[in-house]
């Protein structure tokens, strides 16, 4: 088994949270966002803060997020806030499972959820207008879970302690 630092973290700050969401939100605005492979930030941003602060980030939070995505792609109504709702109640869910992994067994726990937001998307796209956008759509979902131990490292940097020496301490 590998031997990893233990960090105490501090308390998170709900204004990084409310910035790093709106950040992500931005992100997705890019122009880039209709090329394939490029994650969807904000699905990737919600599940980890579903995943490290549940009581801070549920349902309500992605619902909202969701409903602000689909005015900014001009979708249906409700496609991303369905997709994004769901995601952050199995994030919920799993959440004090996926804790308990190392940083690529906690992406292949990511994957699953975030695979099932884009299917949840494709079906509601595929019901109102029936075009399907082809099998490289789902890599997504693979970009975004190899990107999460890089959007772990960035979210939990500033809640992180500087390793102290003090070896008369407890803690």
């Amino acid at each position: 088994m590998m031997d990893r630092p233990h960090y105490i973290l501090l308390p998170v700050n709900p204004l990084f949270i409310a910035a790093t969401v709106i950040g992500a939100f931005l992100m997705n605005l890019l122009p880039w966002g209709q090329w394939i492979g490029v994650p969807d930030f904000v699905a990737l941003v919600l599940v980890f803060w579903s995943i490290h602060q549940p009581r801070k980030v549920g349902i309500g939070i992605a619902f909202l997020m969701g409903l602000l995505m689909d005015v900014h792609d001009a979708n249906l109504l409700g496609q991303h806030a369905l997709a994004y709702t769901l995601l952050s109640y199995f994030a919920i869910m799993i959440h004090r499972r996926v804790l308990w992994f190392p940083m690529t067994t906690q992406a292949l726990h990511i994957f699953p959820l975030l695979l099932l937001a884009q299917i949840v998307q494709l079906v509601v796209r595929l019901a109102v207008s029936g075009k399907f956008p082809g099998w490289l759509y789902f890599t997504e979902s693979v970009v975004a879970a190899a990107l999460w131990p890089v959007a772990t490292w960035a979210l939990l940097a500033p809640q992180r302690r500087a390793i102290d020496r003090d070896d008369t301490r407890p803690i």
